[in-house]
């Protein structure tokens, strides 16, 4: 796997085996995200398709996975309307990158997941919880609106009526309520981010194009109409059932050497 020689100050980029770890590495700030982050991801995410990686963890270095938009930057800076907006499209970028890669995100999420934090993680395909994270969307308290895409995704995952209950009313969502409502898929008592390792590694045993089309195809989908999607969908199953790993994959089972879907 080649990863990008380029020391980010923001973010730290590591490998183990084929998974690339990729850490929010700015703990004294909840891991806040300000405009150099964002484009440290861009970067990163950009990269990471072509660089052999099978899966990526996304995970935070202290506390808090993150807090979300650095507020601090944002007061100081001053920005007018229009730089504002430019912003928002740079998040956009940064996770439309981590989306529609075709590289399977695994996010391990701790502490503070609110805001632009929840945008984030709601970025990754799939998200591990701790008994620490809490989720929120407190841009109404505070005279904001959402700008990263938590529209899009977040009342993707929860349904409009509850987002719209979390930015009016700042309401907190953890540990069992968070995943029975959709916000994370796994929950583990603590150290989310050796699970999301062993999720990574686990997907990264599938074909790499078979990822490809689970990680994009069905995030395409959303943008067409149903007959528009049903036509892609039959073409890249078209495409991924007739690879040579499917193959290979179809002969074991049919010989009885795969393993076979069965409850523990």
């Amino acid at each position: 796997m080649q990863l990008p020689p380029v020391k980010f100050r923001n973010i730290k980029v590591e490998s183990e085996d084929n998974i690339a770890i990729v850490s929010l590495n700015r703990p004294a700030k909840r891991n806040a995200l300000n405009a150099e982050t964002i484009e440290e991801l861009i970067s990163i995410f950009s990269v990471l398709p072509r660089s052999g990686a099978k899966a990526a963890v996304l995970r935070a270095e202290g506390d808090h996975f993150s807090a979300g938009l650095d507020l601090i930057e944002h007061h100081q800076q001053g920005r007018t309307a229009g730089e504002f907006m430019q912003i928002c499209l740079r998040w956009h970028e940064a996770f439309n990158k981590m989306e529609y890669s075709g590289v399977p995100v695994i996010a391990a999420l701790k502490g503070a997941t609110v805001g632009g934090g929840l945008e984030l993680a709601s970025a990754a395909h799939i998200r591990v919880a701790d008994k620490t994270t809490y989720f929120a969307l407190p841009e109404g308290q505070r005279g904001l609106f959402t700008g990263g895409g938590a529209t899009i995704r977040v009342s993707e995952l929860i349904g409009r009526t509850r987002m719209i209950d979390m930015m009016l009313t700042g309401r907190i969502y953890q540990a069992e309520e968070a995943m029975s409502i959709g916000l994370c898929q796994y929950l583990v008592e603590d150290d989310s981010d050796s699970r999301a390792l062993e999720i990574a590694n686990a997907t990264a045993e599938a074909p790499s194009l078979s990822n490809f089309a689970i990680c994009s195809t069905i995030s395409h989908t959303r943008n067409m109409s149903a007959l528009d999607a049903s036509y892609m969908e039959a073409f890249v199953a078209g495409v991924v059932n007739t690879q040579a790993d499917a193959s290979d994959r179809l002969a074991a089972f049919a010989d009885k050497t795969a393993a076979r879907v069965r409850p523990d």
